[in-house]
């Protein structure tokens, strides 16, 4: 089962790499990694998707909590969430039906055009990972030059926060 766990962590230093490190050490698979400071700059969120069984992430949670670097810790799959990830996807636009064609799909998508070369459109898409991988599905391969994706992240929905 996919899970999502979203740590307070000091912001130090060797903190990601000992977070990293515990999952490598024990053969578990980081699909999704995201980190950055908070409004407390002596804090860092971190966001980590990971697969496995209930068993096994209860392991990886007693695990982490174990480390000093992690100041709280929580599963947001039993809980009522919000995940959003971001992408950036550069595509040929050659021809006045090419670039028509990739204009309508960014307006399906409800993506923004934020670069624009005589061959070349650069997008920003938000949302769910199903909606990104859709919209890369709906791009004719050819067309597709780069993508870039930052990893979900997530916040619980309501009073509910992962604060100290």
């Amino acid at each position: 089962m996919r899970h999502i766990i979203s740590l307070l962590v000091e912001n130090e230093s060797g903190a990601l790499s000992r977070i990293s490190g515990l999952f490598s050490a024990r053969g578990y698979n980081i699909e999704s990694l995201t980190v950055a400071t908070t409004e407390d700059q002596t804090l860092s969120r971190m966001t980590i998707i990971t697969v496995g069984s209930d068993r096994i992430i209860e392991q990886i949670s007693k695990q982490l909590n174990k480390l000093v670097d992690v100041v709280k810790l929580q599963d947001f799959t039993e809980g009522n969430f919000i995940e959003r990830e971001m992408m950036f996807v550069k595509v040929r636009a050659e021809g006045d039906s090419q670039r028509a064609e990739v204009k309508r799909l960014s307006d399906i998508f409800r993506a923004r055009i934020i670069d624009v070369t005589d061959t070349t459109f650069c997008i920003e898409l938000t949302g769910s990972g199903d909606k990104l991988d859709a919209y890369i599905r709906s791009m004719h391969e050819n067309n597709i030059i780069e993508v870039v994706r930052s990893g979900s992240m997530g916040i619980l929905r309501g009073e509910k926060a992962l604060t100290l």
